[in-house]
C-alpha cells in the first residue's frame, strides 16, 4: 500500500502510521503483561499472608487463660477489690443477676462483634451501670480474646430487660464462639 503512496509523494505519511500503530500494539501488549503480572503477584502474597501464623490477638491487654469463659468475680471480692470503700454499699449482689439468653453476630465489616443478651435482675432493687464481659474463641474451643462493655441503662427490681445488638468491640476474625458474663453493677 506504501509503494502506491509514494508515487504521489505521500508514502511517508503512511510510515509514520504503521510505526504509531506498531508503537500502540507494543504498549498495550506490554501494559496487559504488566497487569497479568501485578495480578499473579496479588494472588501468590495473599496466598503467603494466608499461611501465616494466626495472631494471639492484642498485644495491649493482658494474656488469659486457655478456657473460653470468664468466670464472674464473687460479691465478696467485687465489693472489697473492684470499688473504693467509699463505695461499697453502693455495689450491686451480682449473684442475684444473671444472663439468661445470648447470641452474637459479627459486624462492621465482619471486625465487630455484636451482642444480644437479656438480664434478669432477681434482686430488690433496681440496678445499673452494667459491667459485661465477652470471651472469644476460636472453633476448637482455643481462647482469643475477652472484650468488655460498661451498660449504663437501668434495670428495674425482679425484671429483665433484652439488650440488643450490644457493640462489644473489635474482634480477631477467627472467633466463632462467645460467652458473655456480668462482673459487676451498682445500685439504681
Amino acid at each position: 500500500m506504501s509503494a502506491r503512496f509514494d508515487r504521489i509523494g505521500l508514502g511517508r505519511f503512511v510510515g509514520n502510521g504503521e510505526r504509531l500503530a506498531r508503537t500502540v500494539m507494543i504498549a498495550s501488549v506490554t501494559f496487559g503483561r504488566g497487569l497479568l503480572w501485578g495480578l499473579a503477584v496479588l494472588i501468590v502474597g495473599c496466598g503467603v499472608w494466608m499461611l501465616l501464623p494466626l495472631s494471639k490477638g492484642s498485644s495491649t491487654e493482658p494474656v488469659k487463660s486457655d478456657t473460653a469463659t470468664f468466670e464472674p468475680a464473687a460479691p465478696s471480692d467485687v465489693a472489697t477489690v473492684a470499688l473504693p470503700i467509699a463505695q461499697a454499699s453502693t455495689a450491686a449482689e451480682i449473684d442475684r443477676l444473671r444472663i439468661s439468653s445470648q447470641t452474637w453476630r459479627r459486624g462492621g465489616l465482619g471486625s465487630k462483634a455484636l451482642v444480644t443478651f437479656t438480664l434478669r435482675n432477681d434482686n430488690d432493687y433496681a440496678v445499673q451501670d452494667l459491667e459485661v464481659v465477652c470471651a472469644f474463641a476460636r472453633r476448637d474451643g482455643s481462647h482469643l480474646t475477652n472484650r468488655s462493655r460498661v451498660l449504663a441503662d437501668t434495670v428495674n427490681m425482679k425484671s429483665r430487660k433484652t439488650f440488643v445488638r450490644v457493640a462489644v468491640g473489635f474482634i480477631n476474625v477467627n472467633a466463632d464462639q462467645a460467652k458473655c458474663s456480668l462482673i459487676a453493677a451498682r445500685r439504681a
